[in-house]
């Protein structure tokens, strides 16, 4: 039986070439994808498919609690247990410190740390229990050093990059590989108009190959943590 690898964020950037590394790599792959919209996660399937995965859509707020358990019951029914879990749904909203908003500060916090913390709890106990199982999460180098004017997304990365730590420490012995992945600036749609020239930053495929790499190493082998930078030494 093919693995099933489940998705977050998967309707673009990071997360869309995630999917299509694993559809390319591992011909007949189950791929459950996720987001909250739907029109961009059917033309991902859809291009998983033509490389020869089983690519299924599901339409699900990741920060909600409801939302989850729902996603849970909807992936059971349609694949069975998940093997591989990549928490990689998150946002970037810039803000000082001093200056920085409640709600902003809440956003990150949802959408980046919350969300994982939901989506790992709600799978990661099967995996335990079959004694098999990958976690990915994706934090950031913001999630390893300080950035300024950006309090609230630094305090979640930090908290998802202490969450896989936790999780590590919990789960050792048991055949579940824990990794957190640290990228530095990628290209992804969030950079389009940044005013930043594409060829100094990370292609999206280069931090998603990182990942397929990670996985197909031996049972024997965890990576604990992967950084990734662009070689222009004046970007992080």
């Amino acid at each position: 039986m093919k693995p099933v690898i489940l998705i977050t964020g998967a309707s673009q950037g990071i997360g869309a070439e995630i999917a299509k590394v694993f559809a390319r790599e591992v011909k007949g792959v189950r791929l459950a994808l996720v987001s909250r919209n739907e029109k961009k996660l059917a033309a991902v399937a859809k291009a998983c498919a033509k490389l020869g995965a089983r690519a299924e859509v599901l339409g699900c707020d990741v920060t909600e609690e409801r939302a989850v358990a729902d996603l849970v019951r909807e992936v059971e029914k349609r694949f069975g247990v998940v093997d591989v879990l990549v928490n990689n749904a998150g946002g970037f909203k810039p803000e000082p410190f001093l200056r920085g908003s409640v709600e902003t500060f809440d956003e990150m916090i949802r959408v980046n740390l919350r969300s994982a913390f939901l989506v790992t709890r709600a799978f990661a106990p099967g995996m335990v229990k079959r004694g098999r199982g990958d976690v990915f999460f994706m934090s950031s180098i913001a999630g390893l050093g300080a950035y300024p004017n950006s309090a609230a997304y630094c305090a979640a990365k930090f908290g998802v990059t202490g969450l896989a730590k936790v999780l590590r420490e919990e789960t050792k012995g048991t055949g579940v590989r824990v990794c957190c992945v640290h990228p530095g600036a990628t290209w992804t749609p969030s950079w389009s108009e940044s005013g930043v020239a594409e060829e100094r930053i990370m292609p999206a495929t280069d931090v998603a190959q990182a990942f397929y790499d990670v996985y197909r190493m031996t049972r024997r082998t965890v990576v604990e943590e992967v950084v990734l930078r662009p070689s222009a030494g004046d970007i992080k």
